[in-house]
């Protein structure tokens, strides 16, 4: 879409306003149109939240977030309670790992995550007593330095999935004006967060409350996809109340949850090229991770489990269930249980379009899960991709405006000057381009490939 500009003639100063005002709504229309339309799976968003009961065993790996891996502060033969800390974090961008059960902790050795590295994790095996550590109390928070000592404290990190530390969302170097909490939850099957509006409100309201206190920002919106009616409902009517937020209703199109796109759609500020939402004077927080700050300053109880969504076709009974961190993803299964007859073909934690395919399902459950989808066979096997018949349609589902098919052809060059031309670091790796692609290629895992290759070509 070319840049539309007025006759000549009539370039004065209402002309340009008005030409103005249309550039904006055709950019409007033009980003609103972007992405993808998956389909509208969300067959647990009416289930309220069911409580698994305590594992036969926790593993707590010591990387759970972005950044340095925490130090075991446990050792085998200690006793441990709900509450107590097993993990202390490595650094200013790291998050405590506390147990989430009593028991005996019955080693400290090397995992295997997801993603194929190994990392230290601390093993407990529960009492069964679910007791509480004495420690647990509500924090005392009275200004900006107490809040984001408060949130370190908790281990809280980004629960929409990306799981960056909160403390250090919170402590931009740039000045803030303006929170965005995050409930786009754009995905397939998942609905936790759906649950988190309608079963927690007033701790969404309360963490919204504090942040935007101690932080000194006077305004918040609270973004939610328009196919989540009963959420906008319920938080337009607690919203009335507060002065500064606003409940925007947001389009049902993938990926509206991505921060970028989130933003834009939200404020119609624009997060600068290699820059964080700080630099355009905005905060954005998972509406899940504002409601456990508003939890863990009434409780003191810091994060030791977590909402998912168990779905798929292979499911036999989907669920929303609050799930203690660490539990074995066979065990989280076993709850819901398998289909009879059905061969599984894979297993998901997090979403389909950018969730991670797991190997084991020893696995434990992470801080950042927010959902666990299991498909058969016939589900999961995908069709044989095709040659690329240049239709341009990854072009036209791009997000961020780029161009697939062609950093493609400038990866099979290994040409790291154009890939960088094409601003390929701007790739978040939603997928769209892989889902609307005709000829069923690998267009994503390519744009993975590139986004890497043109990393480390700029480390040299």
């Amino acid at each position: 879409m070319g840049i539309l500009r007025p006759p000549a003639g009539r370039r004065g100063a209402r002309d340009q306003q008005k030409w103005g005002i249309v550039q904006l709504m055709l950019k409007k229309l033009k980003r609103a149109a972007l992405g993808a339309r998956v389909p509208h799976e969300k067959g647990t968003a009416g289930m309220e939240t069911v409580k698994m009961p305590v594992p036969t065993k926790v593993v707590l790996p010591m990387q759970q977030h972005i950044g340095a891996p925490c130090t075991p502060v446990v050792k085998k033969g200690d006793t441990v309670q709900v509450g107590t800390l097993v993990g202390q974090a490595g650094g200013f961008v790291s998050a405590n790992i506390y147990s989430g059960v009593s028991g005996t902790v019955t080693g400290v050795d090397n995992v295997r995550l997801s993603n194929g590295s190994f990392c230290p994790a601390v093993t407990i095996q529960p009492d069964g007593e679910q007791t509480v550590d004495p420690a647990v109390k509500p924090p005392v928070v009275t200004d900006k330095e107490s809040l984001l000592a408060a949130v370190q404290a908790c281990g809280l990190v980004g629960l929409g999935g990306a799981g960056f530390p909160t403390a250090v969302k919170l402590s931009p170097k740039t000045p803030v004006d303006t929170l965005v909490i995050n409930g786009a939850e754009c995905e397939p099957y998942l609905t936790a967060d759906a649950r988190e509006f309608l079963e927690n409100s007033e701790t969404v309201m309360s963490g919204i409350e504090a942040v935007m206190k101690y932080l000194d920002i006077k305004k918040c919106f609270i973004g939610i996809e328009r196919n989540k009616p009963e959420c906008i409902d319920l938080m337009c009517s607690l919203a009335k109340g507060v002065a500064g937020v606003e409940v925007k209703p947001l389009p049902s199109r993938y990926p509206q949850g991505a921060e970028k796109v989130l933003i834009e759609s939200v404020t119609g500020r624009e997060v600068p090229q290699g820059g964080l939402p700080a630099d355009a004077g905005v905060i954005v927080l998972n509406v899940t991770t504002v409601s456990t700050i508003g939890k863990y300053l009434a409780t003191g109880m810091p994060l030791v489990t977590r909402r998912m969504t168990v779905d798929g076709d292979a499911v036999k009974e989907p669920k929303n269930v609050e799930v203690i961190v660490g539990t074995p993803l066979q065990e989280v299964l076993d709850f819901c249980g398998v289909k009879e007859g059905v061969t599984v073909g894979k297993v998901i934690m997090g979403g389909p379009m950018m969730g991670v395919a797991v190997a084991d399902l020893a696995t434990p459950v992470l801080k950042q899960n927010n959902g666990l989808l299991v498909f058969s066979e016939a589900k999961a096997t995908l069709p044989a991709p095709q040659p690329c018949i240049h239709c341009g349609r990854c072009i036209d589902a791009c997000p961020m405006g780029l161009e697939p098919v062609v950093i493609a052809g400038a990866f099979n060059k290994k040409d790291a000057a154009a890939l960088d031309k094409l601003c390929i670091d701007l790739c978040m790796l939603c997928g769209s381009c892989s889902y609307v692609c005709p000829a069923k290629r690998p267009v994503t895992q390519t744009m993975s490939l590139a986004k890497d290759f043109a990393k480390k070509e700029a480390s040299k």
